[in-house]
């Protein structure tokens, strides 16, 4: 059985780690609350107006996220069976959600986590401040285009809401190359990510462009000599995509 998580656990650190932009939103609430009535009349609908709109939009992110990260079954990582005994890579980008999770789902795991995070590279905030609350301290530190392991180590392979973050795509191809190279032949990679698709931009607006298309995705995978074998909408906002090596790496 999974871990349990605690109440509001996900949302929660989705403020605690971008508290500057609620406190940035509250204050410009705030500033044109009080200087709407020394403006004209029709400016003050289109001031009360944006800011109805802006906390709507705002609500309803953190609703979805809510759902997501607290109510759905997202991390109970259904899709990843049992994997006792079998040799599992968990990739992150600097902060660590799932490790002790999949340990709870099979003790016998044979388990290697490791972390990109690059500060040079990986420069938002949100991340410096989740790797202060939540330091990783068994992580293996690596880089995505150099992977320290031998050829055909790993039954699985799994980056969960992280391999997103490298946001240059050559970098992408070159670290999925690497997850190629050390997966064994049978073995199978599992990727999960938020898609910039309606259902992402209905629930984070202009926010979904952090994410990336399921074509960018399926573009990175051929390039790398992937093949999709399945994905699963784990919900309509979060795809894995299970992937197998095809044996021609370009």
């Amino acid at each position: 059985m999974a871990l349990k998580r605690k109440p509001f656990e996900g949302v929660g650190n989705i403020i605690r780690f971008n508290w500057h932009f609620y406190v940035i939103a509250l204050l410009i609430l705030f500033i044109s609350i009080f200087f709407h009535s020394y403006l004209p009349t029709h400016l003050q609908f289109v001031l009360i107006t944006g800011n109805v709109i802006a906390g709507i939009t705002i609500l309803i992110s953190l609703i979805v996220s809510y759902y997501i990260y607290d109510l759905s079954d997202l991390y109970q990582l259904r899709w990843v069976g049992k994997m006792d005994h079998k040799n599992v890579l968990n990739i992150n980008a600097g902060f660590d959600e799932t490790s002790r999770i999949l340990k709870s789902i099979s003790p016998d795991i044979h388990l290697t986590t490791c972390d990109f995070y690059d500060p040079e590279k990986h420069t938002e905030i949100s991340i410096k401040r989740a790797r202060k609350i939540y330091p990783s301290k068994d992580a293996v530190c690596v880089q995505t285009t150099q992977l320290p392991f031998e050829d055909n180590r790993f039954d699985i392979c799994l980056a969960i809401l992280s391999a997103h973050e490298i946001r240059n795509q050559e970098e992408r191809i070159l670290f999925f190359r690497e997850l190629n190279r050390v997966t064994k032949s049978d073995g199978q990679i599992m990727i999960t990510e938020h898609l910039r698709d309606s259902h992402n931009f209905l629930a984070y607006t202009i926010g979904f462009l952090h994410f990336y298309s399921k074509k960018d995705w399926m573009y990175v995978f051929q390039q790398a000599g992937l093949l999709l074998k399945e994905e699963i909408k784990v919900t309509p906002f979060v795809s894995t995509f299970i992937l197998e090596k095809n044996g021609i790496t370009t």
